[in-house]
């Protein structure tokens, strides 16, 4: 066993990876850049939803008022007249920041080198080799960065796509993590 505050350098390293790594996977490779398709009528949707006054949340439309609503023949009707989706409203005011976000990211990251460093230290002894560290490690970090994306498809109509590029890239973290805890484990 392997205790956690002696992974340090590789939790910090591993996140710092990862933070770069998505830096280039979205401004400089831009697979993702197909992900979002635009309303062929931007200005005039974005009009109609500003009279809304929405506040910042996820909308759910046509919405049900139970599971016993999913069967009345109005609910029916609406959803089949369509269109049927999910909004989430940001926060708006000043210009858009990625301070917030990106700190929030990095953040992310080192939890997620944490727990990779607390499942591949509880599960080895130091002097482990470089594979074992970088299995333990790597799996860890994919299913933090890969797996949990399946539901927005399953459940949010998020197209396959997507999703797989979200997994390819959670391969890359993963691979980048595994490959520092394995580089970095204690001898």
């Amino acid at each position: 066993m392997v205790p956690i505050l002696s992974l340090w350098l590789p939790i910090l390293l591993s996140a710092v990876a990862v933070f770069i790594a998505s830096s280039l996977v979205h401004m400089v490779f831009r697979w993702h850049r197909s992900d979002y398709g635009g309303l062929p009528d931007e200005d005039g949707t974005m009009a109609a939803l500003r009279r809304l006054s929405l506040a910042p949340g996820d909308y759910l439309f046509p919405k049900p008022g139970g599971p016993a609503a999913m069967k009345d023949p109005g609910f029916l009707a609406k959803w089949k007249a369509g269109p049927v989706g999910r909004l989430t409203i940001l926060k708006t005011g000043d210009a858009p920041s990625m301070g917030r976000p990106l700190t929030q990211w990095f953040l992310y990251c080192v939890v997620v080198s944490i727990l990779a460093a607390y499942i591949a230290g509880r599960a080895l002894a130091p002097g482990a080799p470089y594979l074992h560290a970088f299995r333990f490690a790597g799996a860890t970090a994919f299913i933090a960065y890969a797996i949990g994306t399946w539901p927005e498809s399953i459940w949010m109509g998020r197209p396959v796509s997507t999703t797989i590029k979200s997994n390819f890239d959670g391969l890359i973290y993963a691979l980048l993590t595994g490959g520092i805890f394995g580089w970095l484990w204690p001898r």
